[in-house]
Order: structure tokens, then sequence, then C-alpha cells
């Protein structure tokens, strides 16, 4: 399976059909994608996959992912993907996760932090770590759509999705991320209490990335969630918004080949 995937395989991984697509050689990462799904020609995988073997599933309901009626948590796609490592037989992986897929990322690094390498969170959420009465990521579910492209890029215009010219599959994907996003992370919003007593055993070099320009995730906040790892430390991506590895591809992959080397 380590040829060029233009179109995802479906694997079964604890009785659940899992999309998967994998691209390039080499020693393997695990890219966990954000709530907008997996890019099946993304430049930022494509320069991954040039010195590495990158496997990247859409996480259950998600792309065409199988949704089990039980599952209703990050922890749970947390779980299904150590058991997608399993099956592929990797006992160890680099693991990079973006945004929601940060946060899954985390949660697996907590249960079996000798199997990852390196651990790379771009945007991550996950934690709760500001005051009780203030929600530390904003309500994406409230806002316009408008608002929202605004704090997801640095120059919203050039990202603003065009819906006339996606087909009926690509909306109905979208939409299908979204309510399961919901399912996920609505309540309570955008983190699992218990991960933050978990992360101080994530014993293995971390880099948390951040685009300046980022709307969702805060510099604050990404400091605060960066503490709570024994071996973290945080890069910065100038004139990017909350997808660095989407607006400045090159200078992100460039960061994250610069840390495994390290």
């Amino acid at each position: 399976m380590n040829d060029v995937t233009l179109s995802g395989d479906i694997v079964t991984v604890a009785g659940i059909e899992l999309e998967l697509f994998e691209r390039g050689s080499g020693s393997p990462i695990l890219f966990l994608h954000g709530a907008g799904g997996v890019r099946p020609d993304d430049p930022f995988v494509g320069l991954l996959a040039q010195r590495h073997r990158v496997i990247v599933p859409s996480h259950p309901g998600f792309g065409k992912s199988m949704l089990p009626d039980w599952l209703d948590s990050v922890d749970d796609i947390a779980h299904i993907h150590l058991e997608l490592l399993d099956r592929l037989g990797l006992r160890q992986v680099d693991l990079i996760g973006t945004s929601v897929g940060g946060w899954i990322a985390a949660e697996m690094a907590t249960k079996t932090p000798e199997r990852f390498a390196h651990l790379v969170l771009i945007g991550p959420v996950g934690v709760k770590t500001g005051p009780v009465d203030r929600l530390d990521v904003p309500d994406m579910f409230a806002m316009p759509q408008d608002k929202l492209q605004r704090l997801l890029y640095h120059d919203p215009e050039k990202f603003r999705p065009d819906v006339k010219a996606l087909s009926d599959e690509q909306i109905a994907i979208m939409a299908r991320n979204r309510e399961t996003l919901a399912l996920i992370a609505w309540e309570p919003y955008m983190h699992n209490p218990k991960l933050k007593h978990r992360l101080h055993r994530v014993n293995v070099p971390t880099l948390f990335l951040r685009g300046a320009s980022d709307g969702i995730v805060s510099a604050d906040y990404l400091k605060r969630y960066a503490a709570l790892l024994p071996q973290a430390r945080i890069e910065t991506i100038a004139e990017a918004g909350h997808l660095p590895h989407v607006e400045q591809t090159a200078a992100t992959a460039a960061k994250i080949a610069q840390f495994f080397k390290g």
C-alpha cells in the first residue's frame, strides 16, 4: 500500500469501515485531519510523502467512513486509530494531527506514548485551560460562515469555498463532517475534561504549531496546552490562520521536517 493513492481504500477496523488514503514510502506518518475532512490531493500530504509513508484515515463519521451507533466521542476515535495501527502492523509512527485531529492525536499519545516517535499538533483543541465561565475556543456552530472564515484563515477570500463548483457528493460529505463534529465535540465543547490530567504521560518530543493569525486557537491557549506535556515546544507560522498546513504548506512541512531531524 505504499503507492500514491488517488482514491480512498476501505479497511475494516473493529467492525468499522474506514476510508484510508496512503501516499509515499519511508518511515511512517499517521496524519489526522481536522473538521474539513481529507483532501486526497492535499499538497501538504504530498510534501510529507516525499520522504515518508503517509497514512491518512477519514475519522469515523467523516468522508466515507462509517459511523457506528455506539461511537460518540473523540476518545472513541482515538481507540479506533490505535487499532488501525495494529491492523497495518505499525509498532511506531510519527503522529501529526490538525485541529480536532490534534485532539485525537493527543488522546492517542496519552494511551500508548511508546508508539509515537514524534508528535505534532497543529492548532489543536481538546483541553480546557481557561476560566470556567468562558469558552477557550470560539463557538463555531453559532457564528455565521463569513465570520468563521475570517477566524480560520489569514487570507479568507483566497480560501473561500465555491459551493457552486462542488458535486452533490462533496456537499453531502461537508454536511456529514459537520454533523459528526457536533456529535463528538459539542458537549463538553471542544475538550475532554480528563485529557489535561493525562498529558503528562506523553513523554515524546512534541511540536505545537500555530498560524500567527489563528482566530480559533489563541497563542495563550496553545501556551497553556503545551505546558501540560513534558517535552513540548511551540513554533509559529507567519501569514497563516488555523490551517497553516493549507495556507503555508511549504513552511509548515519544513518546520515539521526540521523537528523530526532534531
